[in-house]
């Protein structure tokens, strides 16, 4: 399934709860899967990486979310230096 990181842009510092249950269930019920998010030093702006069947999904779970997905970017495989083949 397509990978994507998502930049979510927000007004005001934000805390995040990885166990918000109303979030998780509008990811099932959509079929996208949120794996991780990193806060910005300011904390206005996550980078999250989701799978999901397309762009468009993602974009739906945020608008049922009442969350801002400012960027969606389909990635391809990791890389880095323990999966280079020597």
């Amino acid at each position: 399934m397509p990978m994507f990181i998502i930049e979510r842009n927000f007004a005001e510092e934000i805390a995040l709860d990885p166990t918000n249950e109303v979030i998780l269930k509008i990811n099932e019920d959509v079929g996208v899967k949120w794996f991780y998010s990193f806060l910005s030093l300011d904390k206005k702006k996550t980078y999250c990486l989701y799978e999901a069947p397309n762009a468009e999904a993602v974009y739906e779970a945020a608008r049922r979310a009442n969350l801002p997905a400012d960027t969606v970017i389909e990635v391809d495989s990791p890389v880095g230096p323990t999966l280079v083949p020597a």
